[in-house]
């Protein structure tokens, strides 16, 4: 747990670009109603310039957070990384751990909690007495369109929220294949297919989209058949086409995967129950 006492700690996200980020506002929300007297700012930071910015941190620095194009070339610059983040290739926040730096993902808690607060209900959170019917279907069949750093990370939720299936959707099947071997690697069953829409997808009971807004809107026109709950890793502009044409039971945006990967951060780097509400209030609308 990071001292939160006298001597002023920092962070920071780091990225490039960065000027855009969000994560100052959410942090320093944080900071702000913890009452903590603590730096964060957005530093531009390429893969050439993260060996040596890592090297420079002193023991002031509670952690960092990374972006694009920083979580992948992190991870052997790292003492040790958790067993998601390793698996699923991306780490977005680095904490001081027994005199090393400690690697993990809290994108994937990010998609886990904004699909918890859209509705989606997780086998992994069951009574330990409910016992399933071997031959019942899967209690959750999840879709992921796309197949970047997002669609690892949806994986790597999917396993956490105990699905049982999971259908990869992208324009290189090569790509999609790639996804759903890591999400065999996580104990799912899982199928490729195109980026073509097809009715069959929408019918899964989560949908997870990775793609950039115009980029998923063809799956629009599919959208009222759906009846399960949608997370748009997409928040600007909002609602996107896809969004605005779900007629399922819930819709998550990518401010909501936003905000509670910063939770998780806060959390990790503070020690402290992150204050959620103003985290929150502190996003833009």
């Amino acid at each position: 747990m990071a001292d939160a006492g006298a001597t002023r700690r920092r962070a920071a996200v780091l990225g490039s670009p960065i000027a855009h980020s969000l994560s100052p506002a959410l942090h320093l929300a944080a900071y702000a109603s913890l009452g903590l007297d603590w730096r964060y700012e957005a530093i531009e930071v390429d893969e050439a310039g993260l060996p040596p910015f890592l090297a420079s941190l002193d023991s002031t620095w509670a952690g960092l957070s990374l972006t694009m194009p920083l979580k992948e070339c992190v991870l052997p610059l790292l003492d040790t990384v958790d067993d998601d983040a390793r698996l699923i290739s991306s780490v977005n926040t680095v904490i001081p751990h027994a005199g090393g730096w400690h690697g993990t993902n809290t994108d994937v808690y990010g998609i886990v909690q904004a699909l918890r607060q859209a509705g989606v209900a997780d086998a992994s959170t069951e009574p330990d007495d409910v016992v399933r019917d071997a031959a019942a279907p899967p209690a959750l069949r999840i879709a992921i369109l796309g197949s970047g750093a997002t669609a690892r990370s949806a994986v790597a939720a999917a396993a956490r929220l105990g699905a049982g299936e999971v259908t990869v959707c992208a324009r290189r099947v090569d790509a999609a294949e790639e996804v759903a071997a890591l999400a065999v690697r996580f104990g799912l069953a899982a199928q490729v297919r195109d980026l073509v829409p097809a009715a069959e997808v929408m019918a899964a009971d989560v949908v997870i989209s990775a793609l950039p807004g115009d980029v998923a809107e063809p799956w629009a026109a599919l959208a009222p058949l759906a009846r399960g709950v949608l997370l748009d890793a997409s928040y600007h502009p909002w609602p996107t086409p896809l969004a605005a044409a779900w007629q399922g039971s819930g819709v998550a945006s990518g401010r909501d995967m936003l905000l509670w990967q910063a939770v998780e951060q806060v959390r990790l780097m503070t020690g402290l129950e992150p204050p959620v509400g103003a985290m929150s209030a502190a996003l833009p609308a």
